[in-house]
């Protein structure tokens, strides 16, 4: 049973197992009271004991023995005499624990009064809690920082217990994170691996001794670990905005190619591949790689192309991955659904979202009727947006990128560092500034667009 700040609760010995209550009084009852004002953990308060009589009249010179539980087990603190008024005081330290906190008082009796116990705690007046959180402003994408927790009171007492961690993304809500336990001097830490830019806070939680407190926000901007795309100024956005793909995988271009899933063949079937198709499923390999994006970050992505193309494609955007050339997006034309335009996946959809991709059995953009040389999965057309097509009907998906170059994303000249390093893998930058991102493989030997396609193209044949 509680005590209240300088309140005085009296119970009788027959009552002390019922708690909360009016006290149960025996024939000739011995009556202790106890009384303790609030403070603070690990200051001293002034227990006083009062002992009486049924009829209320002081009990003069009675020896009473005073104990606290410690560790679940009771400790005497001493012997107290009761003066002429009834009462008696010892001074304690209130713990941090509340269980300690519980005392008792016994009157072993005498020729008159019958022995008597009386329990309660000692009532503890939580101190204001203050807890922060500190971290650095950034972080490098995929790479781990320390968040440190500082849990104390008002007047710098350190506190022991759990932290919450919680986190914020952009645009979403707080969500439980972690759980930090501080130690004896009230600090604790947390590693964590940003993966966009967040937002955190420590929680800490009502003790017994201590009041509930959040920490400030802190704000952790995430950086990208390579250098982000320094376009012209002017440059056109693409129309279709795609959203960023998911985070690269293993270190490095982590390239793999596989046969092709089933649920990865249930998307294609319909939209870039259908029946007539020149090149089955078996024919076929789902190629994925790490490359960098436009913003600096690594991202996964992934393509389709034939058994005999997948892999030197694959090395060549590894290689595009090592030196840092970077590549707008890298989704599978299935993505964007049938174009029945294009008869097949729709390719100027596709454009339009300067996306990179390989295999899409279609007929050529701007030709309706001639079938392209990627339904055949041996071309290669990379960042599209940045490196247009001259289609029969103009120039496709823009023509403001058309006489212009980047060093790192669009290419002009067969001296540039993307058209020389696909040659080394046998992709063939085939119609120059004709369709500037278009590549076939065509091996060492450099002879041939596509196994069993067109030996050559009357026009540009994207």
């Amino acid at each position: 049973m509680s005590l209240g700040s300088r309140v005085c609760v009296v119970v009788c010995a027959l009552a002390l197992t019922l708690g909360l209550g009016a006290p149960v009084r025996a024939a000739t009852s011995t009556v202790l009271t106890l009384t303790a004002p609030a403070a603070y953990a690990d200051d001293v308060t002034t227990l006083t004991v009062a002992a009486t009589d049924e009829p209320g009249a002081p009990l003069v010179g009675a020896q009473l023995l005073l104990e606290r539980q410690t560790g679940g087990a009771w400790q005497a603190v001493g012997t107290v005499t009761t003066g002429a008024d009834g009462t008696a005081s010892a001074d304690l330290a209130v713990s941090r624990v509340a269980a300690d906190n519980v005392v008792r008082a016994t009157y072993a009796g005498d020729a008159d009064h019958p022995s008597a116990v009386q329990e309660g705690t000692l009532p503890t007046a939580p101190r204001a809690g203050r807890v922060s959180l500190s971290g650095p402003k950034a972080v490098v994408d995929e790479r781990s920082v320390t968040l440190r927790v500082l849990w104390r009171t008002s007047n710098g007492q350190p506190v022991a217990g759990d932290v919450r961690i919680f986190r914020r993304v952009p645009g979403g809500r707080w969500t439980g994170y972690d759980v930090v336990t501080t130690g004896a001097d009230g600090r604790g830490a947390v590693r964590v691996t940003p993966r966009t830019d967040t937002r955190w806070q420590a929680r800490a939680p009502r003790l017994s001794w201590v009041a509930a407190d959040r920490s400030g926000v802190v704000r952790i901007d995430n950086r990208p670990p390579g250098e982000p795309v320094a376009l012209p100024k002017g440059a056109p956005q693409p129309r279709i905005k795609l959203p960023a793909q998911r985070r690269a995988v293993g270190d490095g271009a982590h390239l793999s190619v596989a046969p092709i899933s089933d649920a990865v063949w249930a998307q294609m079937v319909g939209a870039t591949w259908h029946s007539g198709c020149p090149v089955g499923r078996s024919g076929l390999r789902i190629v994925r790689v790490n490359y960098w994006d436009y913003h600096g970050y690594r991202r996964r992505g992934e393509l389709v192309a034939s058994v005999d193309a997948a892999r030197p494609m694959g090395e060549a955007l590894a290689e595009m991955y090592r030196r840092e050339l970077p590549i707008r997006a890298m989704y599978r034309v299935d993505r964007f659904g049938w174009s029945g335009r294009s008869r097949g996946g729709d390719d100027y959809a596709s454009m339009a979202a300067g996306n990179t991709s390989a295999f899409n059995c279609r007929d050529v953009t701007g030709r309706p009727g001639h079938r392209s040389p990627h339904s055949w999965g041996r071309s290669l057309d990379v960042n599209t947006w940045e490196n247009p097509y001259r289609s029969a009907q103009g120039i496709v998906p823009n023509t403001w990128w058309q006489p212009r170059s980047h060093k790192r994303v669009a290419w002009r000249s067969s001296s540039h560092a993307v058209v020389r390093l696909m040659a080394r893998h046998g992709l063939r930058w085939t119609y120059g500034n004709g369709d500037t991102q278009h590549f076939d493989y065509v091996g060492s030997g450099g002879k041939r667009l596509a196994a069993g396609g067109p030996e050559a193209c009357s026009q540009f044949c994207d």
